[in-house]
């Protein structure tokens, strides 16, 4: 009895995280204009993603995992599960989304307003939400995820108190490999390139700043704080992506096992842990994915404590950080107009030594718009 209060009252409060963390993010953005931007519809995107899976699967995941039975039907029963494939599949594919909207960021930031439009964004969103529709209440209702083809849970050896989703070898190998496997095997690529071109454009422009001479160390003094935080933001992406195979690689690996198995009843300890293990995924999305960005902490603090805080540290010039990893982690749309003050501060600063620090001072505008040294 203890056990099962205990266990209500955990779950309870990750529900609550969960719901409490995700409309945090849609508030900031609706409240700030700053984050009004065609890039954060994917953060807002995955938010109310993770907010839906909070408020319609997560209670009767509860409900079953206090209770062990299931007292609304069959058909319902049905729809729960189609929902928690569906919720689940969109969070990851967002992520996913997120991760190559980073890529083109940080890779041609000077064409990223012209590869990633407001269409663009809105076409891979439905794409998104088509691709979890078709791999969860489409095979779910038609039978096509059981071994003997016939809708699940509506057989009449099936317990009327019992809510099963059962399993076969090409509906599992189908919805993880699409689903999982080659989302995870893009998002761990897109962000390997990303960290080593932060990696790298942090150490030229280290060296650049060592191979100046005094007079324009002044004029420098924002440079190692971009390359500073250019190696935050590179190792915040390995606790990123961290998060993600850590919350749905278990689920997914023990998901495919026990379909190719055919298993006609998961083991309800190991399938509680596995499954929760990859919600508690929507509940970190909120810090991942939005906390780690400035913009967005100073909407939580004005949100939450009433703060007026500037959105950029005093000292650092807002023309840098939306060169490189763009805000820490989240691209802005307002790239466009800060990149031309770089150029025009950097030529100044080579205007101003210009026999001894042009060249310098050109590889540091290739540096900051290109990403990469292309001189």
């Amino acid at each position: 009895m203890w056990s099962q209060i205990g266990l209500g009252v955990i779950l309870s409060f990750l529900i609550l995280l969960t719901v409490c963390g995700n409309v945090l993010v849609c508030l900031a953005v609706c409240a700030t204009r700053r984050l009004r931007s065609v890039t954060n519809c994917f953060i807002v995107s995955l938010a109310i993603t993770d907010l839906l899976l909070g408020v319609l699967v997560l209670p009767f995941s509860t409900l079953i995992e206090v209770t062990g039975d299931w007292p609304l039907g069959a058909h319902f029963c049905n729809v729960y599960i189609s929902m928690d494939v569906m919720l689940s599949t969109a969070s990851i594919l967002n992520l996913l989304a997120i991760s190559i909207d980073r890529y083109i960021a940080v890779t041609v930031p000077l064409r990223y307003p012209t590869l990633v439009l407001p269409w663009h964004v809105g076409t891979s969103l439905a794409v998104i939400w088509v691709v979890s529709i078709g791999v969860s209440f489409v095979p779910i209702h038609l039978g096509w995820n059981t071994v003997d083809q016939t809708v699940q849970n509506h057989g009449k050896d099936d317990p009327a108190e019992d809510c099963r989703f059962e399993l076969n070898p090409t509906y599992v190998l189908v919805d993880s490999v699409a689903t999982f496997y080659l989302p995870l095997v893009a998002m761990c690529w897109t962000y390997y390139r990303v960290f080593r071109i932060a990696r790298a454009q942090a150490k030229r422009i280290l060296s650049i700043h060592r191979a100046c001479s005094a007079t324009t160390m002044s004029s420098l003094s924002g440079v190692s704080m971009l390359a500073l935080r250019e190696h935050k933001a590179a190792v915040r992406l390995a606790v990123v992506l961290g998060a993600f195979v850590v919350c749905w690689f278990p689920y997914f690996t023990f998901f495919t096992i026990m379909g190719i198995r055919k298993e006609p009843d998961l083991p309800r300890m190991a399938y509680s842990v596995v499954l929760w293990l990859g919600y508690a995924n929507s509940t970190l999305n909120p810090f991942l994915y939005a906390a780690l960005n400035r913009d967005f902490r100073s909407a939580y603090g004005r949100l939450l404590f009433g703060w007026r805080g500037n959105n950029t540290p005093t000292g650092t010039p807002t023309t840098m950080p939306e060169a490189g990893l763009l805000n820490e982690l989240t691209p802005s749309s307002s790239r466009a107009e800060f990149i031309p003050k770089a150029y025009v501060m950097l030529q100044d600063m080579s205007k101003g030594n210009e026999d001894e620090t042009s060249g310098t001072s050109l590889s540091i505008v290739s540096v900051l718009s290109n990403g990469q040294n292309r001189s």
